[in-house]
């Protein structure tokens, strides 16, 4: 005699037509239920055939799948066969009492398998189809408990964090947080369950900080949003790796900023850095100066060696020139062979002339560029905050009125604003006046 919830409960099946094979099929799922046999009198029924595949017993006589039956007196015979006179074949076997579930009892119970075969083959469809989604999706999937605990970790996520599946599921989500958020990530959680608000929630690509299996950090763009199955609270979070993205802007933050070739900065940021510098300087009761230079000699690099040893000049030129003023100091280039300075508490005239005659000096010294020596000079003008002037504008045009001073003396040296001696029209001195 079979046990139940041990072998599983013993049933017959009697016709193995699409009631007996839909009935068999639903049997073999529950392991509840143990099929003793299934009998049809056509040997190729659907019924049969699924049977022998798996080694379930099969006959083309009901009488002798009933006698099969007869050591199990508890069984159940569904007979979906038409037969009326299985039941009298079941009294002759088992004896009078035992009952036979047929006619229209086993119609309505096959129509409610088909339902239910109909309806779990939907919810299969729908599964299947939601989990390819979250399978193929680009975005990572986080599915959190209300103790924070990770129960849902899709293939995106895993790509983006660095852990498996197997190593991720069960483990608190502030595993990919750095601090200060990993430390202060239960406070969140406790105060929304206590209160009910959150500043995160449903808040679309909020970008945030997170931390990699390898202990990368990186940019990352979050949505999270709650889910209520039940009486249990989760939190889904769609996570995106934002790192190109954001390479990418620094990347043009940085073009729209410093000069393509030395890495300098250009003309725009040198604006805004002196603007600020004055700002400091008024602030903190100091001086600074604003020196303008233009190359001696590039042009003839330029037309002599061409183009490719004219930008191996300027980039061998921009280092130099970092490597001569402080920290502190700003150097730019401003446009062809052009570069401006900004030397910070300059309360010495001294100073401001020792810094120009190191840059003239570096300048002076041979470049090699691919092979070839080449030598060029510099002229320089200097103006001065707040005794020449105490405006952006102002005093870049002073300090490029004194440079063209210093060429028209000789090139390779360095004047100063006040050494103009006619400062009515310096239009005379530099045509191009405008920042």
């Amino acid at each position: 005699m079979a046990v139940q919830g041990i072998e599983g409960y013993p049933v017959a099946i009697i016709g193995a037509g699409r009631g007996g094979h839909a009935l068999l099929e639903l049997f073999l799922e529950d392991k509840l239920i143990r099929i003793l046999c299934i009998a049809d009198t056509n040997p190729d029924a659907a019924g049969l055939r699924l049977a022998r595949e798996r080694n379930i017993p099969t006959f083309t006589s009901s009488s002798e799948a009933l006698q099969s039956c007869k050591d199990y007196p508890d069984c159940i015979i569904y007979n979906l066969s038409h037969d009326d006179n299985i039941t009298n074949e079941v009294t002759r076997v088992f004896g009078q009492n035992k009952r036979v579930a047929s006619g229209p009892e086993v119609k309505l119970f096959w129509q409610m398998i088909m339902n239910l075969k109909q309806t779990k083959g939907a919810l299969e469809k729908s599964q299947n189809q939601l989990q390819s989604i979250i399978s193929n999706v680009m975005d990572g999937i986080i599915t959190i408990n209300d103790n924070g605990n990770i129960e849902g970790f899709n293939p995106a996520a895993e790509q983006i964090f660095g852990y498996s599946q197997q190593e991720i599921l069960g483990q608190n989500v502030k595993i990919l947080m750095p601090e200060p958020d990993q430390s202060a990530h239960d406070g969140y959680i406790l105060h929304y369950l206590q209160t009910g608000q959150s500043k995160i929630l449903n808040v679309r690509g909020r970008e945030v900080t997170a931390i990699r299996k390898n202990g990368e950090h990186f940019p990352m763009e979050l949505s999270i949003s709650k889910m209520a199955l039940g009486e249990q609270n989760y939190f889904v979070g769609i996570a995106r790796d934002i790192t190109e993205r954001k390479q990418a802007e620094q990347k043009i933050a940085h073009l729209a900023h410093y000069d393509y070739l030395t890495d300098l900065p250009n003309r725009a940021l040198f604006v805004d850095t002196l603007d600020h510098s004055l700002a400091l300087a008024k602030r903190n009761h100091c001086k600074l100066a604003v020196m303008f230079l233009d190359l001696d000699g590039f042009k003839n690099v330029n037309d002599t060696l061409g183009h490719d040893a004219g930008d191996l000049l300027l980039q061998s030129v921009a280092l130099r020139l970092k490597e001569t003023i402080r920290n502190s100091d700003t150097v730019a280039r401003v446009g062809g062979d052009e570069f401006t300075f900004i030397l910070y508490n300059t309360d010495y005239q001294e100073n401001v002339s020792l810094v120009a005659s190191k840059i003239i000096a570096t300048l002076s010294e041979p470049f090699i560029l691919n092979s070839n020596i080449c030598h060029i000079g510099g002229s320089m003008g200097i103006a001065s905050y707040p005794d020449d002037s105490t405006s952006v504008k102002e005093l870049i045009i002073q300090a490029d009125a004194a440079m063209y001073l210093a060429k028209q003396n000789g090139k390779n040296n360095y004047k100063f604003y006040r050494d103009i001696s006619n400062k009515q029209d310096l239009s005379l001195l530099n045509p191009t006046q405008d920042p």
